[in-house]
């Protein structure tokens, strides 16, 4: 058992050297990126009330909150990322991040809450995010008559079922690859996520994706709605007044 336990702590350790090496050449990558048609955000006027404790109206990107189910987050090089759409379509399309850097952006003020965060919560934020319209891409890839939805997949293997009339609408949801006019965080789905306002993440915001594959509810099982959660997610509305102290 012993010499078992030595083994496994080897091993733990050169693996933990060999993932980390990956990851610091990867966010190297990421530092460098130079991102065309992304830009710097600015709030809209008199949003902020210029008194201290009040929440500002953008989060920044190391304090944006975090869920996800990746024990190791996936360091994934722009150069090997690609995205595959597929099922009831017209035609097969495979994107890589070249072609989405070749793309016009859309960019916009979005805020995410995650669906157990209380009112008042910590699992909030609002940043400028910057990408491609999910709805061109399906347009282009031709959705088939009786698809409801499109079943989206995380390099690490992570699913969910997207509602199609959510991506393909004029809600502005993106494959984002920018995060407040900087190229997204690893923790956050470098190089490329899912963003969709007004829906929560679980049904939604796929980080790392590489796979949509445009189906049926009925057809289709992932992470979450499989384990009893709704299939559509959308977000509750609620607010918060903020009272300053003293």
């Amino acid at each position: 058992g012993a010499g078992l336990m030595a083994v496994a702590s080897v091993g733990v350790v050169v693996l933990g050297r060999v993932l980390g090496q990956g990851r610091r050449h990867v966010e190297e990558t990421r530092r460098l990126l130079r991102l065309p048609g992304v830009t710097e955000p600015e709030a809209p006027p008199d949003v902020s009330v210029g008194l201290e404790g009040v929440t500002p109206w953008r989060t920044p990107n190391d304090s944006f909150y975090l869920i996800h189910t990746a024990l190791i987050p996936p360091a994934i090089e722009p150069k090997d990322w690609q995205l595959r759409i597929h099922g009831m379509v017209d035609r097969e399309v495979v994107l890589t991040y070249a072609d989405l850097m070749a793309r016009r952006p859309t960019e916009a003020w979005v805020t995410l809450n995650c669906v157990s965060n209380p009112v008042g919560g910590l699992l909030i934020g609002n940043a400028w995010w910057s990408g491609v319209r999910t709805a061109d891409l399906l347009r282009e890839a031709g959705v088939r008559d009786g698809a409801d939805a499109v079943l989206q997949t995380s390099d690490d293997g992570w699913t969910c079922g997207t509602p199609l009339a959510a991506l393909a609408d004029d809600r502005d949801a993106m494959l984002a690859i920018a995060m407040n006019g900087q190229a997204l965080p690893i923790d956050h789905g470098f190089p490329v996520r899912t963003l969709v306002p007004g829906l929560y993440g679980y049904v939604s915001a796929c980080k790392w994706v590489v796979d949509w594959e445009v189906s049926r509810f009925e057809d289709i099982s992932a992470y979450w709605t499989q384990r009893g959660w709704g299939e559509l997610g959308p977000v509750k509305m609620s607010s918060r007044i903020d009272v300053p102290r003293r």
